[in-house]
């Protein structure tokens, strides 16, 4: 008898796609040993200003890039705002460790430890990418090489193109 496709999520905004990202995703699927992976876009980014961000179909156009030589990867855009909800239905969810410790803070749950800790516990597989500055407790490390995890959308906006997925770099 076969085992079933796993099927893993990687939430972000994804603005732009990076090297990181690819690297994670990529990685993801190894240590996950997913069938698919979706890079899952929020329609309205927890913590963040839409209007500081390209437009949602502008990401999803890049992303979709990124699947043309992948076809593991997939791409969802959804309503949810929490990674907890976004995870909902995936055998995994994978992120950096700036995000596992959002998950992780009772802030966004209303305050609410126990609302957090019940949240996290439908979590199925977590898969953390380190990053300097976070510490990965309560979930899987997942192995990257250490140099990206100082690469940013933020960096990449600003105008380090080397950043941004190949297939996604302007011009």
């Amino acid at each position: 008898m076969s085992s079933p496709a796993a099927l893993g999520v990687y939430p972000g905004s994804f603005d732009p796609p990076t090297i990181a990202h690819v690297a994670i995703a990529e990685a993801a699927v190894r240590a996950g040993t997913l069938t698919r992976l979706d890079l899952a876009v929020s329609r309205i980014a927890l913590g963040k200003r839409a209007d500081a961000q390209r437009p949602i179909e502008t990401r999803v156009a890049l992303l979709e890039r990124l699947t043309d030589s992948r076809p593991w990867l997939g791409v969802t855009v959804t309503d949810a705002q929490l990674i907890t909800d976004i995870a909902a239905g995936y055998d995994l969810v994978v992120m950096g460790a700036d995000k596992w410790a959002q998950v992780r803070d009772p802030a966004w749950y209303e305050g609410s430890v126990e609302a957090r800790d019940a949240a996290v516990a439908r979590l199925s597989r977590v898969l953390v990418a380190p990053r300097p500055g976070f510490e990965v407790v309560g979930a899987e490390v997942l192995e990257v090489p250490t140099h990206l995890g100082t690469v940013s959308s933020s960096s990449a906006r600003a105008g380090r193109h080397d950043l941004i997925a190949p297939e996604c770099r302007p011009g």
